[in-house]
């Protein structure tokens, strides 16, 4: 398998980004997921490492991507994305490498459950690769509005919020506090509904998020700082993403 391949599995791969052009497709295919009114770019592009996802059954075609950002310790964790809108003090004191995952989308017209699999499976593979010890990034939910995503946020309140060491504070001018607000006890199924797959996906890996989401109008979402620490994963599930992998 080429360097740059990370997962080769059915009718999709997963690699890493090769040249402006590889970058530049990941850009066109944010702003369609996305659905901003300009490209989506920004200068983070230019630091991180671009993972393609594409169906070689189509014609190669771009149908998932995701940008990787890795920090050698919490020490450089002021340069990550999410240290725009999180005060992360807390994770300066992280010692191990850390690895942010950003900017995560699927093609709108491809709906194979196998998609969000070999992506996972290709973030397995650039994490052992790379040595980390902390994934983290910003889960997003749709819209501004709270209202439909309560019992949700009720969820995270109860069974996910950060460890005190490493909880993010608030930096953001607009934020929901829903663990200080929220005393309701949650549904859990309408919780689930209502939960955005890749969060979905981190929580399974024993993930944990920030008290507090993020307004974010520019992108018409609400996200919440999310992380994992790889030695916490539970063993089945690492044992799952490592055969996926494999």
């Amino acid at each position: 398998m080429a360097d740059d391949i990370l997962l080769d599995k059915g009718r999709f791969r997963a690699r890493l980004a090769r040249c402006p052009e590889d970058v530049r497709a990941a850009q066109n295919l944010r702003t369609l997921a996305f659905r901003t009114a300009e490209t989506d770019r920004d200068d983070f592009d230019v630091t991180c490492a671009h993972v393609l996802v594409e169906d070689s059954q189509a014609g190669d075609q771009l149908v998932c991507c995701f940008r990787m950002l890795v920090m050698d310790s919490g020490s450089e964790i002021s340069r990550s994305y999410s240290a725009q809108f999180y005060d992360l003090s807390a994770l300066k004191s992280f010692d191990g490498r850390m690895v942010e995952m950003g900017r995560f989308c699927i093609h709108p017209d491809w709906t194979d459950p196998d998609i969000l699999r070999v992506a996972w499976g290709a973030m397995t593979a650039f994490v052992d690769r790379n040595g980390v010890q902390l994934l983290f990034g910003c889960s997003s939910f749709a819209g501004t509005e709270t209202a439909e995503y309560l019992d949700a946020f009720a969820m995270l309140k109860h069974r996910h919020l950060a460890p005190k060491r490493w909880l993010p504070r608030v930096k953001a001018p607009d934020v929901f506090r829903f663990a200080a607000r929220l005393r309701r006890r949650p549904d859990a199924r309408k919780a689930m509904l209502r939960m955005p797959p890749l969060l979905r996906t981190y929580l399974m890996m024993g993930g944990w998020v920030s008290d507090h989401a993020v307004v974010d109008r520019q992108l018409n979402t609400l996200h919440v700082f999310t992380g994992v620490e790889i030695g916490a994963i539970p063993a089945a599930r690492k044992r799952l993403l490592r055969m996926i992998a494999g």
